[in-house]
């Protein structure tokens, strides 16, 4: 992905930290480089769920024909 398409909405295109997977949502807060931006995620209800440093091959551009999808986030240091 070009430095150009890291910003504003983005989905990750593996699985990642924090439980997060292929084709989950997230939001650009920061560009560390041209190569690693800040990526927010949050829940449906608007809570960050994971603030992570991500590089341009973790991400994709929201396409027109992508849908949204509703699962539980993984509750991270449950016992």
């Amino acid at each position: 992905m070009t430095r150009c398409c890291l910003t504003g909405r983005l989905t990750l295109t593996h699985e990642a930290e924090r439980g997060l997977r292929a084709g989950d949502l997230g939001a650009v807060v920061q560009a560390h480089s041209a190569d690693a931006v800040e990526v927010e995620s949050v829940t449906a209800a608007g809570q960050t769920e994971a603030l992570l440093t991500l590089h341009a091959a973790d991400l994709r551009a929201v396409r027109d024909d992508d849908l949204l999808a509703v699962r539980r986030a993984p509750r991270i240091g449950a016992a």
